[in-house]
């Protein structure tokens, strides 16, 4: 794929833990049928005042440092790309236990997924040559498409094959 203009819309925090490799996997009460996709980052749950209690304390840190995603005027910066690997149905109570790979707290995944079944997506995710400014997307909830295409040539994978391999083994 030389380019493409399709975003799944996600929190920035949770966007950088990607893009630094402190995750490879997004929890969702719902598949997907896109295999890939670039990163777009929202900040809504960055304006409310307790939003650091969805995370990790050991994360809140660097969530509070990546709240908000690169933005010149009213364009926000992609800087990553996704591709969907496999998508691992698990139990709520079974998503506890992948509490390492993941930045939000156990409490707020579960609320979350509100006893749905968790929809793991294993993402193997990759920084773009330069970050994309991106015009505003309003409406658009969960996907979004660009007026133009982004371009995926020599997109280099954050984690190597071997670590990503490591990962993607010990979420079975």
């Amino acid at each position: 794929m030389e380019s493409t203009h399709k975003c799944l819309k996600e929190w920035n925090a949770t966007i950088e833990a990607l893009g630094q490799g402190k995750q490879t996997i997004l929890i969702r009460s719902y598949g997907t049928t896109s295999d890939s996709f670039l990163l777009y980052p929202t900040v809504s749950y960055a304006n409310k005042d307790d939003f650091l209690e969805g995370f990790q304390p050991e994360y809140q840190p660097f969530v509070k440092e990546n709240a908000l995603p690169m933005k010149e005027g009213d364009k926000v910066g992609i800087k990553y790309y996704a591709t969907v690997e496999k998508i691992i149905e698990k139990s709520p109570s079974a998503i506890s236990r992948l509490q390492k790979n993941y930045i939000w707290t156990s409490e707020h995944v579960r609320n979350y997924l509100n006893g749905k079944k968790a929809q793991i997506w294993v993402l193997r995710v990759y920084k773009l040559k330069e970050p994309y400014l991106a015009e505003p997307t309003p409406g658009a909830i969960k996907y979004a498409n660009l007026k133009r295409g982004v371009p995926l040539k020599d997109i280099d994978p954050i984690l190597t094959d071997k670590e990503f391999l490591k990962t993607f083994n010990a979420l079975k």
